[in-house]
């Protein structure tokens, strides 16, 4: 039978694990083609404004491969209910059987978003920052400045959200992380003051205009996960001096990247995967840059959070996974 985790256990588990270091290794490994990542599963319910998703694969040669389910559920905070949920299923590669059952209650999901995003601003974030701006008012919204600051030293936060209470009750949590907060009253107002800005919506509509973005700015997108979701106004790709990609290949599909190649605004051949950056592609950054990243989720990054995870407890070793 296999072990099933609760979310305290995955929590305590997690606590033990350099999460950055996990997505970078992850990224470098998927971008060398080690990873076979079958095409997304999804299934989207858009009468109450629900997703599920399935992701899933392996990295070739481990002993081990997995199977997440995440759903996003984006009117259930108010019901009081937590917006993603979730498990991620572990199995042997060598006779298909199952190890672990994660109830993480999307939890995994979150953080390896969020520490996805951190390894982005460690290769393409200006140096100096005096502002992080943060789009969204959610739980990724709070991550995403928690595992900002083991990336950066800026401690300094501008919220924007399209509910002010709710971008209110977002700056209290991050106050609480450390940081100095300000709300914007616009997501305008908060692109004219940040150099680094993360995106962590479900817009279905841009916000962040080509016109409005200050040069020297980067930007990581990660709210849009499915075909119909927007964050960046295309031309913002059009105008940048790189373009990057958590998966170039479902990035081509989903997400901001879809998005602009549609518009002609890019090409499909310039985009670059983070993977490459963090296996020693160059780029330099000039003071007026602008760029983008595109994060849509890999599977990638739940197999080696998956992995990792049951090493920490032992149910694999190193010869397994």
């Amino acid at each position: 039978m296999p072990a099933v985790f609760n979310p305290a256990e995955i929590r305590c588990a997690v606590a033990e694990i350099d999460l950055v270091a996990e997505m970078e290794a992850g990224f470098a490994t998927y971008s060398r083609g080690l990873v076979d990542v079958p095409p997304v599963g999804e299934l989207l319910f858009p009468e109450v404004r629900g997703e599920m998703h399935v992701k899933y694969g392996a990295v070739r040669g481990d002993g081990v491969f997995v199977v997440k389910i995440a759903t996003g559920f984006y009117g259930n905070p108010e019901k009081g209910l937590p917006s993603s949920n979730g498990a991620v299923l572990v199995f042997s590669a060598r006779d298909g059987s199952p190890i672990a059952i994660l109830l993480d209650e999307g939890h995994l999901t979150d953080i390896r978003t969020a520490a996805a995003g951190a390894v982005v601003a460690k290769y393409l974030a200006p140096q100096r920052l005096d502002w992080i701006g943060i789009c969204g008012s959610g739980t990724q919204a709070r991550l995403q400045a928690r595992y900002l600051a083991s990336v950066t030293r800026c401690r300094n936060v501008l919220v924007w959200a399209r509910n002010p209470e709710r971008a209110a009750e977002c700056a209290s949590d991050i106050v609480r992380l450390g940081f100095e907060v300000a709300l914007a009253t616009s997501a305008a107002a908060l692109a004219e003051r940040c150099r680094l800005i993360v995106t962590t919506t479900a817009s279905h509509e841009p916000f962040l205009m080509a016109h409005d973005i200050r040069p020297g700015t980067h930007i990581t997108a990660m709210g849009a996960d499915t075909p119909e979701k927007t964050e960046l106004d295309p031309a913002l790709l059009g105008g940048a001096a790189i373009v990057v990609a958590d998966s170039r290949a479902q990035c081509i599909e989903r997400g901001e990247i879809h998005h602009a190649l549609a518009r002609g605004e890019i090409r499909a051949d310039a985009v670059v995967e983070i993977g490459e950056l963090v296996d020693g592609r160059r780029f330099e950054r000039r003071p007026e840059d602008i760029t983008i990243a595109d994060l849509t989720g890999v599977a990638v990054q739940d197999i080696v959070l998956a992995r990792a995870i049951c090493r920490r407890v032992g149910l694999i070793d190193n010869r397994l996974g």
